[in-house]
């Protein structure tokens, strides 16, 4: 990480702070609204997709090449998609993939940012509301009870991430390049770090993804148990 922003440090300590009681005012405000109220999703689904769009009119302006290696490859940028897509349909497929793919990937890259540049520059302020957005949203689904992941979403969820990152590994063969981090490990230091060399930290992050997942799910277990 840069050293304008250090790791725990009181700056990276207030943005990861302010993302859950984000989420918790929100959702406050959302059980106060009428039943059926859809203002607060469609403001973040509209907020989460023009800072996407901005990441990339960012690298278009610069003249710099998307392809190969800034496509939306990467997992938190399918989470990202999905997440609009769960906001604007609360579709509960779609909730138990976004769910388990913000609470673990975006939040994984809040707690460890993979930083290229000194902050707060545009990409570096651009990540972290990209990602603390993202966060917000699910928590903001589920805290305020409109959306909550079903029985067996654990599974399909690791289903998901397992065909994603098989697309991904075909793509990084053939070009390349490196989304997912399934041909080396990112330079900063991240969870990957102390998960072992390549590609054994590709197996570990399967098991590190089950309990994440597992974990994740254990609050509604009893909840979705009493309502089946």
């Amino acid at each position: 990480m840069p050293a304008s922003l250090r790791l725990f440090g009181p700056i990276h300590l207030a943005i990861l702070a302010a993302v859950p009681l984000l989420a918790a005012i929100l959702a406050a405000v959302q059980r106060k609204l009428s039943p059926g109220s859809s203002g607060l999703r469609f403001g973040l689904a509209v907020a989460l997709f023009l800072e996407g769009a901005a990441y990339y009119a960012h690298f278009a302006l610069r003249g710099e090449r998307l392809f190969p290696d800034r496509l939306p490859l990467e997992l938190c940028d399918a989470s990202l998609f999905l997440i609009i897509i769960a906001l604007v349909t609360l579709n509960k497929s779609i909730v138990d993939l976004a769910y388990y793919g913000v609470m673990a990937g975006a939040t994984m890259s809040l707690l460890t940012p993979n930083l290229g540049e000194p902050f707060p520059s545009f990409i570096t302020v651009q990540y972290f509301v990209n990602h603390g957005l993202m966060v917000v949203s699910a928590l903001f689904l589920v805290w305020s009870g409109q959306a909550r992941p079903r029985p067996g979403s654990v599974m399909r969820a690791m289903l998901y991430l397992n065909i994603f990152a098989a697309f991904d590994g075909v793509f990084d063969f053939i070009f390349k390049t490196d989304y997912m981090f399934l041909f080396a490990k990112p330079q900063p230091e991240t969870l990957l770090t102390i998960l072992g060399p390549w590609p054994w930290y590709i197996v570990a992050c399967e098991g590190v993804a089950f309990v994440l997942f597992l974990l994740l799910y254990l609050p509604f277990r009893q909840t979705t148990a009493n309502a089946s």
